[in-house]
C-alpha cells in the first residue's frame, strides 16, 4: 500500500470513514451468506483461502476461520484491517492494495472477493480478476460479488459518504470472469437495502465459479 496520502486509494479513504458501520449495514445479506455456504461445501479441511476486500473480517473471514480454514484477508483500509485482526484473530490480515500485491500462481485453494472492485477503473478490475483467477489452484472455487451497473466514474453517496463508482452490467461482469479463466457454476442476483435509515436499495451480483483446469 502506498503511504503517500495523495496517492491513497479512494477505497481506503471510503472504508476508513465507514469502519464498523459497513459491517452493521450489510450483516443481513443472505445472498452473501449463501455464497459462503456454497464455498464451504467445496473446501477440503484446512484449505488456504484468499479473502480480497476483507473489511471487518465478518462475516467472510469469521465464517471460514470457524470452519477451520486458513484465511489471508487483504484490504486497502487501515481501519478495516485493524478491525478484522481484532475480530478474527485466527486469520491473517494484510494491509495492501490488491492491484499491487504479488500473488503466486495456484497458491490458494479458493478465493473470494466481495465488492472490492468498485473504486477501480475497468481495466484495473479486469486485471485484478485475472490475477485472482490465477491465484486459485486449478479446479478450485472462487466467489466474486459486485454491484452490476453499467457506469464509469459515477458520483454517488454510499452510507453517507461521497463515492465514485465504476462497474459493469451483470452480463459484462460475467463475461469478464469467464474470460479470466473461471467457469461460473451459479449466480445470484438480488436487491439489497443496507440497514441504515439513509440507505437505498442496490443490486448485487454473486458469482460462484471454479478455475478451469488446463
Amino acid at each position: 500500500m502506498v503511504a503517500d496520502d495523495e496517492r491513497r486509494a479512494p477505497a481506503a479513504e471510503l472504508f476508513d470513514a465507514l469502519g464498523a458501520a459497513y459491517e452493521d449495514a450489510f450483516a443481513g445479506s443472505e445472498p452473501h451468506r449463501a455464497s459462503l455456504r456454497w464455498l464451504l461445501e467445496r473446501l477440503a479441511p484446512g484449505s488456504r483461502v484468499l479473502d480480497v476486500g476483507s473489511g471487518t473480517g465478518r462475516p467472510t473471514a469469521r465464517t471460514l476461520a470457524d470452519a477451520g480454514h486458513r484465511v489471508l484477508g487483504v484490504d486497502v483500509s487501515p481501519v478495516m484491517t485493524e478491525l478484522a485482526a481484532r475480530q478474527v484473530p485466527e486469520a491473517e490480515f494484510r494491509l495492501a492494495d490488491i492491484r499491487e500485491l504479488p500473488l503466486e500462481e495456484a497458491s490458494f485453494d479458493a478465493v473470494c472477493a466481495y465488492f472490492p472492485l468498485l473504486q477501480m477503473d475497468r481495466a484495473e478490475q479486469a486485471a485484478v480478476v485475472v490475477k485472482l483467477a490465477r491465484a486459485v489452484r486449478p479446479g478450485g472455487p472462487a466467489v466474486l460479488a459486485t454491484v452490476p451497473l453499467d457506469v464509469e466514474d459515477a458520483e454517488g453517496v454510499f452510507l453517507g459518504q461521497p463515492v465514485r463508482v465504476t462497474s459493469f452490467s451483470a452480463g459484462a461482469f460475467t463475461d469478464l470472469v469467464t474470460g479470466a479463466g473461471l467457469t461460473v457454476l451459479a449466480e445470484d442476483r438480488a436487491v439489497f437495502t443496507p440497514a441504515r435509515p439513509d440507505a437505498v436499495p442496490e443490486p448485487h451480483l454473486f458469482l460462484c465459479a471454479r478455475r478451469d483446469t488446463p
